[in-house]
């Protein structure tokens, strides 16, 4: 049950995201909704991140924010036909930000569970910037095949490139799982 709990609040961080996956559809009027419905949601969802200055999630409310700005209002068609690329690479420079200012996105999560005694310990936040490597390179994986949908429109499915985009998801939290038990464990044994 605490890897379930655990597992949900670390898609949390993701939620805006995530719905914005499976409600931005193929329409021009889908993708409108979707930007203000995840723009809502990263502000309800991420009240207490935005407070406590997570880059990932002031990072998500300036990208559904401008996106409404640019195809909401302004109905900026260009915007709008590439956004699968906009939005993985955005979130992809978002990540690899918060590791550029040794502020991995999983390291300001992980702090909000641990006592503060533990927040600085060498060895949690090399595992947490391990983890942020790991999301960052799989969402600029996300953005390549998001620009491979451009380049060659058609030649597969939108079902392909939405399962490929989900089992990015999927397996990049099945790694943050499996890595924490890992890496718990070994601590565990190390004592």
């Amino acid at each position: 049950m605490k890897d379930l709990i655990e597992i949900l609040k670390f898609l949390l961080g993701f939620a805006s995201w995530i719905v914005f996956l499976f409600l931005s559809g193929n329409t021009f009027t889908s993708l409108e909704r979707a930007l203000v419905i995840s723009f809502i949601i990263s502000l309800i969802f991420g009240y207490r991140q935005l407070r406590s200055g997570f880059i990932l999630q002031w990072g998500s409310v300036i990208f559904f924010a401008w996106c409404i700005i640019m195809v909401n209002f302004l109905q900026n068609v260009t915007i709008a036909k590439n956004m699968g690329i906009i939005a993985n690479g955005f979130l992809a420079s978002i990540i690899w930000l918060t590791i550029l200012v040794k502020k991995p996105f999983t390291l300001q999560y992980a702090r909000e569970d641990l006592p503060k005694e533990r927040w600085n310990d060498p060895r949690l936040v090399q595992s947490c910037r391990f983890m942020a490597i790991v999301w960052g390179s799989l969402m600029v994986f996300s953005t390549f095949v998001a620009c491979f949908k451009v380049i060659r429109p058609g030649l597969y499915p939108e079902i392909v490139y939405s399962s490929i985009s989900i089992c990015t998801i999927m397996g990049g939290t099945l790694f943050t799982q499996f890595y924490k038990k890992y890496k718990r464990s070994s601590r565990a044994d190390s004592v």
